[in-house]
């Protein structure tokens, strides 16, 4: 019999249109965020890595899509897929995961891959960054307001207003993510992103949820 799901905090918005979800168990303490269609100028939500799912999630992503229907959730890695069966089921959004790491997810309704890159919508791209996990992959959105890139766990918080490449006991390939992020910068249009959004536990902000100045953090890399 499935237990009935957690209480939980709900989710916390952090700009006009982005929300930040609690730490998640199920993602190793990983940080999962929703853009609300609005804010990009989308046909949907978008929904970045699975969080907890408690009712408090629950309660507010079924008023999203009572709102502006189903949106999308797309996984930026293993680590960020957490309950996706069980989020499907009960919003009936797609889910979007890289190639790699789609046998994951046996069974699991409305799941779509890609390979190398996609774009979901003018200005929302996705790019596999192979590293952190063989799937891993960014999402680049900039459209309407926004001008934001959802790293997943290829970048971690290191301090306030700092991300890095940080290899930890999961890391799946140290040279593939250096040379993802080499990969990555090359990609991004010039002067984008405006700031950046990590999937990892955000404790070493010291408070702060996105990092601003994304496109000089990242052209100020050593690696």
């Amino acid at each position: 019999m499935t237990q009935p799901p957690e209480s939980g905090r709900p989710p916390q918005q952090v700009r006009p249109g982005l929300w930040l979800f609690s730490p998640s168990r199920d993602s190793q303490g990983g940080s999962s965020w929703l853009l609300e269609a609005a804010a990009y100028g989308g046909g949907g939500d978008l929904l970045v890595d699975c969080p907890g799912f408690t009712e408090a999630n629950l309660a507010m992503l079924r008023q999203r899509t009572e709102l502006v229907g189903p949106g999308r959730l797309v996984l930026t890695s293993r680590e960020g897929h957490g309950r996706c069966r069980r989020w499907q089921e009960a919003l009936g959004w797609s889910v979007l995961v890289q190639e790699q790491e789609a046998y994951l997810l046996p069974g699991v309704q409305g799941c779509t891959s890609f390979g190398e890159q996609l774009t979901l919508a003018p200005g929302v791209q996705l790019l596999w960054t192979p590293g952190p996990t063989p799937g891993s992959c960014v999402l680049l959105v900039r459209a309407g307001a926004v001008d934001g890139l959802f790293c997943g766990r290829l970048l971690l918080p290191t301090g306030p207003a700092a991300l890095a490449p940080l290899r930890t006991a999961r890391t799946f390939h140290w040279p593939r993510q250096l040379a993802s992020l080499e990969r990555l910068r090359s990609w991004l249009p010039a002067g984008s992103p405006d700031w950046i959004a990590s999937g990892g536990g955000l404790g070493a902000l010291r408070g702060d949820k996105l990092v601003n100045g994304g496109a000089e953090l990242l052209s100020g890399l050593v690696f």
